[in-house]
């Protein structure tokens, strides 16, 4: 790699614009304002609407901001205060993780977007089996359980999960952890869930996720999850080395070798898998195989399952195959009884992963 150049790292360019004029934008923003209650506030919303063109014409991503601090490689720089109480909110929760006198902190993840609230008014069976699996967790006095409950995104005001943007792609110091990508305000992209999500992850010892197979793949939300926690195995925890989002620097920086931080390494997983007709075998294995690519360590074999219910059965009752799978319901138990020893193993000391003192040859 020693005959690249400084112009072989420019960023590459050429997609059409998506900007918008400014009628097109108002209609878009005001286009949310459909109940009638709204029409009384027309005035208001059009001096609203004109602030917020003001601030997309001129990309103000990040309205609000404090200078970095002596803590980062340029201290004047100006962060996004988002992001500084992001990355304080991960601290605190990685002092949690690492009070080896604290309890034992389990991270249940319901990946199924289906829920009773909103349509289609009926609860997921990933989320009964969270439930099981909680039950058998908490007779543990010394466990402390998060569950994460992502069907929220679907039925939740103001719970989203934006897209991952791919800065990973352009460079592993491009892409900031926690992420930086999101709030931006300028483009509307707000509510951003994840800077709630990454400290339960930091402070996890041990992590369950279930999901249902959508179309032999996990489920949407669940996706949108696993893309951002990109910034968690190699992210750059100083945006003041890129200044932001500047795709040369960030190559520059990772030309001179990056040292790849796994800000989530070492913790144990349990994953669970349900599908009706097909893909089971294949999503368990794809969130098993993402997981351990992030340097999260299996808590054992039965701390993974695929399984079909009510395989090839109506819809109708898949509820009700559920409830007479009592063989399936004891697997679930199996898995967190699994992850739980796994956890407490690694945490005494015991726990013994062949080959994980030995360093990678390559990094991605």
């Amino acid at each position: 790699m020693s005959n690249i150049s400084s112009a072989d790292l420019e960023a590459r360019k050429g997609s059409p614009s998506p900007r918008l004029d400014e009628d097109e934008f108002r209609r878009r923003f005001l286009n949310q304002f459909q109940d009638p209650a709204y029409e009384p506030l027309t005035p208001e919303l059009t001096k609203i609407s004109a602030a917020a063109w003001d601030a997309y014409k001129n990309s103000r991503k990040i309205p609000r901001t404090r200078k970095a601090g002596c803590e980062f490689a340029d201290p004047d720089c100006d962060l996004a205060a988002d992001w500084l109480d992001a990355r304080q909110a991960i601290h605190e929760a990685k002092r949690r993780h690492d009070n080896q006198n604290g309890p034992h902190r389990l991270l249940l993840i319901n990946g199924s977007s289906r829920g009773e609230h909103t349509c289609p008014g009926e609860v997921s069976k990933s989320f009964r089996m969270i439930q099981t699996a909680r039950s058998v967790l908490e007779q543990n006095p010394m466990v402390t359980i998060n569950v994460l409950d992502l069907s929220r995104v679907a039925s939740e005001y103001g719970r989203q999960i934006h897209p991952c943007k791919a800065c990973f792609s352009t460079s592993a110091a491009l892409c900031h952890w926690p992420c930086s990508c999101h709030p931006n305000y300028s483009l509307g992209q707000v509510h951003d869930w994840m800077n709630e999500i990454y400290p339960l992850w930091v402070e996890a010892h041990g992590i369950m996720i279930v999901t249902p197979v959508n179309w032999y793949q996990t489920s949407s939300p669940l996706k949108l999850m696993i893309d951002r926690l990109v910034c968690a195995d190699g992210g750059n925890p100083d945006p003041t080395t890129t200044h932001g989002k500047h795709a040369k620097e960030a190559k520059e920086i990772e030309m001179k070798g990056w040292h790849y931080p796994r800000h989530l390494e070492g913790r144990i997983f349990s994953v669970i898998v349900h599908g009706d007709t097909e893909g089971a075998e294949g999503v368990r294995r794809s969130v098993s195989d993402w997981l351990k690519s992030m340097a999260l360590v299996p808590a054992g074999p039965l701390a993974e399952v695929d399984r079909y219910i009510g395989y090839w059965e109506p819809y109708a009752t898949n509820h009700v195959a559920f409830e007479k799978d009592q063989a399936f319901q004891e697997e679930v138990r199996n898995a967190a009884r699994t992850l739980l020893e796994a956890v407490v193993a690694k945490r005494q000391g015991h726990q013994i992963a062949a080959g994980s003192r030995l360093k990678q040859a390559r990094e991605k």
